[in-house]
């Protein structure tokens, strides 16, 4: 199964040996050493680059963003040759088109810290690297990293004016999750409540400090669906609560496909819905939650430990006007 194209957290190990140190907002810069790296080689062998040559000139240089990316995504150089050979024109795009676009979104990239910096001072900035992928994840992080799969994102966003958007949400929601990792964030209680306010943490703050809705067209979809959208996400989330941290939607059990009907579902959403629109229930509960929160940057911390999921749901319960739901 290809993994969403945006990302569902990926709660990956935080120790690690080469963690690298924060970034400084003032300076923070987007790495793109791997993806010129992969430029040089396609160019070279004409967009026919072998598992051997990936290996050697591509992986095995790899900075701490490729060893970030590689499990479960680029996984080996067999499969990534794989992806090349099955879409080259995918990754010619990328390439022409929008490594010059991630190369100049360092003014968006150090705007959107400074913001994160301001609402959360005392957490610690993740560098952030442009990658290629084997098709099929738009980005993931890590303490200390955020790591971003440019043909992935090419194909999202295929002009420079619309990367420069999604770049702009992705260096903000991918860099709570680093956030969230640090604070030792993990799924296994309730997995679909705290996916939904994972994800939801994530778009809140990215919305905070970018000014801009993640997914215009979703919530023009959802908000005069809220009331019908609650009474479902309410029987999904106490429908799995038998499950574990582990959830595989192609199971077919009936708490998978509850599981799906929110989460991870960018290709595959249910019929006649959005996808993902477990971000947008998620970001609506932090609204809530925010709004009637006496301390704003205690509310902030909370979205990035989800200790309580069932107390902040509580919280952020949506009302119907002029009455309980």
């Amino acid at each position: 199964m290809l993994r969403p194209l945006i990302l569902a957290l990926a709660l990956l190990p935080a120790a690690a040996t080469n963690r690298p140190p924060p970034a400084d907002p003032l300076t923070a810069t987007i790495h793109t050493e791997d993806a010129d790296r992969f430029a040089t080689l396609f160019a070279k062998t004409k967009g026919k680059p072998s598992a051997a040559q990936l290996k050697r000139d591509y992986l095995d240089k790899g900075s701490f963003g490729i060893g970030v990316f590689t499990p479960g995504r680029i996984v080996d150089a067999d499969n990534l040759a794989r992806a090349i050979a099955a879409n080259p024109t995918r990754y010619a795009q990328a390439i022409k088109t929008c490594l010059p676009a991630a190369k100049a979104a360092t003014a968006d990239l150090r705007s959107i810290y400074l913001g994160l910096h301001g609402a959360l001072p005392d957490v610690k900035l993740p560098q952030v690297y442009i990658v290629f992928g084997a098709n099929t994840s738009g980005g993931t992080a890590k303490p200390g990293a955020q790591v971003l799969g440019l043909e992935v994102l090419c194909r999202m966003s295929p002009t420079p004016e619309k990367l420069r958007q999604t770049l702009c949400h992705f260096f903000a929601h991918e860099t709570v999750h680093s956030f969230q990792q640090d604070a030792g964030m993990t799924l296994a209680r309730d997995p679909l409540l705290t996916a939904i306010l994972v994800e939801g943490a994530a778009d809140f703050i990215a919305q905070l400090v970018t000014g801009e809705e993640p997914d215009a067209a979703r919530a023009a979809w959802a908000t005069p669906r809220e009331a019908e959208l609650w009474r479902q996400m309410q029987a999904d989330i106490a429908l799995t609560r038998k499950l574990t941290d582990k959830v595989d939607p192609e199971e077919g059990s009936p708490e998978a496909k509850a599981y799906a009907r929110w989460i991870g579902n960018y290709s595959t959403p249910p019929a006649g819905w959005p996808p993902e629109l477990g971000y947008w229930m998620g970001l609506r509960i932090w609204q809530r939650y925010y709004a009637a929160a006496p301390d704003k940057h205690a509310a902030l911390r909370a979205m990035l430990a989800v200790r309580d999921p069932r107390a902040i749901l509580a919280a952020g319960t949506y009302k119907r006007r002029g009455g309980s739901l």
